[in-house]
């Protein structure tokens, strides 16, 4: 038997792989969109076998190195993921026999990993993967390239810089939105994470059409989006061409997570946080104007989501009892514990890198403490300031000024980690300690000059 798109009779789930014969759906959004002219549409892409826009890439990588030679019989996978490259690329390795090894971050939500093991992928879970060294690649991505570089067992087919993925996207989705719209439309709007679908899609659609506005959006700093990538992450894949964008947004995580929940229950689309991010993007990059024909690509479901969305509507959590006791769910306190640390964003609770530049060469000059690991510290860190690594703050608080009034900043690597150290010290009694707003990411995004060694 043939595989028959007509029928939907397979000869194995390989054959449900996408393409301009094969398209995932694209469905017009009714009821959460303003607009009064502009026709919006969201391309489904859980829809492909295994539950993701990242099947294509998966697929397309593989296919791509096995034409170049460099996959073959004997071979491993290992890739830095943020899990849905890496259900793809396991799904297809299972039948090709590629095992897979991914070094990935622990702020993955739990239900990715859990699958990831569940198809059979060697999982190491990092503890800094989502806050990466400045000017170099964050930790997953640089665990897979020394895994691939020291053992001629693995091969990194690395999401982040091949082509082949972007080349997923020319080959399947810009040719499918083309036919689904009949050539009409006038905007695409991907999230910008690997910036594969944005590239490949966009490159396709104006080859098409050079007046079609490609669009991006993106997460704010310090966000909790999985898979895509904030204005200061993105300098870390080198498919990220803004050049050939018409425009970029930043979308919040409220604006993300309440529009996700709108367009489960009032569109009964079961979209995920990603596909919320992308729509309102659009909704504030697209005109409302006669028409346009907008398409937004939804990289895949809720489902996998669960633990974010339970961070971001903790009414929606279980309540706790003898039977859920130790498990997974989060706890009240653990609720109540994210709650704060998301309310110390407040001005009063952080300071932009520009104002503590200002502020250390001033007369009274903040105290700078530094919560990361030695030798990240050693490494590059804001000339003056102190080590102190966050699981140390306890056993090194004589260390800390004695006056409780004293100025404090504290600095990680994107501003993330250093707000649970600022609340710290606030239970300590420190009555002016902030956290520096994109940590020495954006310090050194800024300019500012940087010291290296042990000592500050």
């Amino acid at each position: 038997m043939q595989n028959d798109h007509s029928t939907r009779v397979y000869d194995s789930m390989m054959g449900l792989l996408s393409d301009e014969q094969n398209p995932t759906p694209i469905v017009r959004l009714n009821h959460v969109v303003p607009f009064q002219h502009t026709k919006v549409y969201a391309k489904l892409e859980w829809y492909n076998p295994f539950g993701s826009v990242k099947d294509r890439v998966a697929r397309n990588l593989v296919q791509d190195a096995e034409e170049r030679g460099v996959l073959g019989p004997g071979k491993k996978l290992v890739e830095a993921t943020s899990g849905n490259t890496g259900i793809g690329l396991i799904m297809i390795g299972n039948v090709l026999g590629y095992p897979l090894q991914t070094p990935l971050s622990k702020d993955i939500p739990l239900e990715k990993r859990t699958v990831l093991r569940f198809f059979g992928t060697q999982v190491d879970e990092l503890d800094d993967s989502l806050c990466p060294m400045p000017g170099a690649p964050e930790g997953a991505i640089a665990k897979a390239r020394e895994t691939a570089e020291s053992n001629a067992e693995f091969e990194n087919l690395d999401q982040y810089s091949n082509e082949a993925n972007a080349g997923a996207h020319y080959r399947t989705t810009g040719p499918e939105i083309w036919r689904q719209t009949g050539g009409t439309v006038t905007h695409f709007v991907a999230g910008l994470g690997t910036c594969g679908t944005i590239t490949g899609t966009g490159r396709y659609l104006k080859e098409q059409n050079s007046t079609i506005k490609v669009l991006g959006a993106r997460p704010e700093e310090g966000h909790d989006i999985p898979g895509v990538r904030s204005a200061r992450q993105l300098q870390q894949t080198a498919l990220y061409h803004p050049e050939e964008y018409d425009g970029e947004v930043d979308v919040s995580n409220r604006e993300a997570y309440e529009m996700c929940l709108r367009l489960n229950r009032e569109e009964i689309i079961i979209a995920g946080p990603r596909s919320a991010m992308n729509l309102i993007g659009a909704l504030k990059l697209v005109p409302d104007e006669p028409d346009t024909v907008v398409v937004v690509i939804f990289p895949d479901n809720i489902y996998k989501y669960a633990s974010s969305v339970v961070r971001h509507f903790p009414e929606l959590a279980p309540p706790q009892s003898a039977a859920t006791a130790g498990s997974d769910a989060p706890s009240k306190n653990d609720r109540f514990l994210a709650e704060l640390i998301e309310n110390l964003k407040n001005p009063h609770d952080t300071v932009r890198v520009n104002s503590l530049a200002e502020q250390l060469e001033s007369d009274v000059r903040p105290t700078v403490i530094d919560i990361r690991i030695p030798d990240h510290f050693a490494e590059s860190h804001i000339p003056g300031s102190v080590n102190i690594p966050q699981d140390d703050l306890s056993s090194r608080s004589a260390e800390l000024p004695d006056d409780r009034d004293a100025p404090i900043v504290t600095v990680c690597n994107i501003g993330k980690f250093s707000k649970h150290a600022t609340l710290y010290l606030k239970s300590k009694g420190y009555r002016n300690v902030r956290s520096a707003k994109g940590g020495l990411s954006e310090w050194v995004r800024k300019g500012y000059a940087t010291s290296s060694g042990a000592d500050a």
